[in-house]
């Protein structure tokens, strides 16, 4: 039964007879009336040849099955069907939906066996994803295993090695501390030497000094001791006031002048910038800031001339009463004065400056900020004004006021300036003069209507309670002489 079976399927006699069917179908309005029937005959003879093959093997089927088995089958379904002359009998389903039904069936069939040979294949690739994926995890705990192993020999190892390391930290602290020991020894000695260079130097500068009055004392002393026929003359050039031998205030002067010449630009380079920065911390306002330190260095130099002055006072009224020499009572006080400038006392000029900031009009008057925040800057300055005193001529700042005719030989104007402006706005940084000659140039803004805007400023009750423009300025002229008043009170 199974061979008839196989050679049933093998022939393909279904798919033979669906094929004619269909060939059939599309040629129907075609071909003629006796090709129709021919082709009819033929799919009946077809029929019966599958149906011939298919009782067949219901036959063996049942001598297979034994005497009884397949008796209720054959009842119930193949008498019926021969009884009604190879029809089926049924009240509800036309042989048109028999037909359809039959079709579903089989459709669905192949679509079952389709289904369950692709499930077949899915899972055979699921069993080998899940055999290469065991095989990748065996390989990874393999590999777990090794690191685990190398984890355990870099502990061990690590282990050793932290203990030299530790041996090796402890000798380079040793190590560390003895370098630091000799370092401070070292600091030690190079502070000793810069003493001992310090001193060098001012032994060399005595020894100068005393060279060059051992030099004018010889001199003198060979043109007393050499006769001469003729009576004795007064130089021209010799001064009653003056000596020959020049003291070392004289012989300074030079290196003195350009050395604090440098130093004054250097604080209008340097320290003007950070006292500017720390007081914008405190005020927004640009141009209050820089009044406040072009006042603060104009101050300055006011009580540094005053401390000067009466420190000149005081050396004269100790030094008249025991002063014997060839220089005079002025070249031996000033002398003293460039000998002892640490005997300067600052701190009472920073105060009075401080003090006379505070109720300074053009500023702010009560103040907006605390001045002792800028007492570094005013300290140099006032060192640096005191020191310029000591020169010959003596170093002065140029006179100032708000509204004044721009003068491009003393000031050059800031990067916000009008160009065109004829007039002072305020002033940033004053000019250093020397007599009526420029030393250093100073800074100013100008712009148009500043006149306007100086009166406006010293009218408001905020920023000064005089109401008078007129009293700023004779205030401010006070406080800055002129340099031909400075120098007559000097004398």
């Amino acid at each position: 039964m199974a061979d008839t079976l196989r050679r049933l399927v093998n022939t393909s006699s279904y798919s033979v007879l669906q094929q004619k069917l269909e060939a059939w179908y599309k040629d129907y309005h075609v071909i003629s009336c006796d090709q129709n029937l021919n082709r009819c005959c033929e799919l009946v003879e077809l029929t019966s040849k599958i149906q011939g093959q298919l009782f067949t093997i219901l036959n063996l089927t049942a001598q297979e099955g034994g005497h009884y088995a397949g008796v209720d089958t054959l009842k119930s379904r193949l008498l019926p069907w021969l009884g009604t002359c190879f029809t089926m009998a049924t009240s509800s389903v036309s042989p048109d939906t028999s037909l359809n039904l039959i079709q579903d069936n089989v459709e669905k069939e192949r679509k079952i066996r389709e289904l369950s040979l692709s499930h077949e294949s899915d899972m055979q690739k699921m069993e080998d994803q899940l055999c290469s994926t065991r095989i990748q995890l065996d390989s990874v705990k393999q590999e777990l295993a090794d690191a685990k192993s190398e984890l355990d020999c870099t502990k061990n190892k690590s282990a050793t090695t932290l203990l030299a390391t530790e041996d090796e930290i402890l000798h380079l602290k040793t190590e560390l501390r003895v370098a630091y020991e000799q370092m401070d020894v070292y600091k030690r000695k190079l502070d000793m030497l810069e003493d001992y260079e310090r001193q060098v130097r001012l032994l060399r500068d005595e020894v100068t000094f005393l060279t060059a009055e051992k030099t004018m004392l010889q001199e003198r002393l060979v043109r007393s001791r050499s006769p001469s026929p003729l009576p004795p003359r007064r130089s021209r050039t010799s001064s009653p006031v003056r000596s020959e031998s020049p003291t070392r205030a004289q012989l300074t002067n030079s290196s003195r002048h350009a050395r604090l010449v440098s130093r004054f630009s250097d604080l209008y380079a340097t320290e003007r910038l950070e006292a500017q920065s720390l007081l914008r911390r405190y005020i927004d306002d640009l141009e209050t800031v820089q009044r406040i330190i072009f006042i603060a260095a104009v101050e300055s130099f006011q009580a540094a001339k005053l401390a000067y002055r009466q420190f000149k006072l005081r050396v004269r009224k100790t030094l008249s009463p025991t002063h014997v020499g060839p220089e005079s009572l002025e070249d031996a006080v000033v002398d003293y004065i460039v000998r002892n400038l640490d005997l300067y006392d600052v701190q009472t000029s920073v105060n009075d400056v401080i003090n006379s900031m505070n109720v300074n009009p053009r500023i702010s008057f009560p103040p907006e900020v605390d001045f002792v925040l800028i007492s570094s800057f005013i300290r140099e300055m006032c060192r640096i004004a005191f020191s310029m005193q000591t020169l010959d001529p003596p170093l002065d700042l140029a006179f100032s006021s708000d509204g004044e005719l721009y003068s491009d030989v003393k000031y050059r104007r800031s990067y916000d300036s009008e160009f065109t402006a004829p007039l002072v706005v305020y002033h940033v940084w004053p000019a250093l003069m020397e007599g009526d000659s420029v030393i250093v140039k100073g800074e100013a803004v100008t712009r148009r209507g500043a006149l306007w805007r100086s009166r406006s400023r010293s009218s408001s009750p905020v920023r000064s309670r005089s109401g008078s423009p007129t009293r700023t300025l004779m205030s401010s002229r006070s406080r800055s002489p002129s340099p031909g008043r400075l120098s007559t009170s000097r004398l």
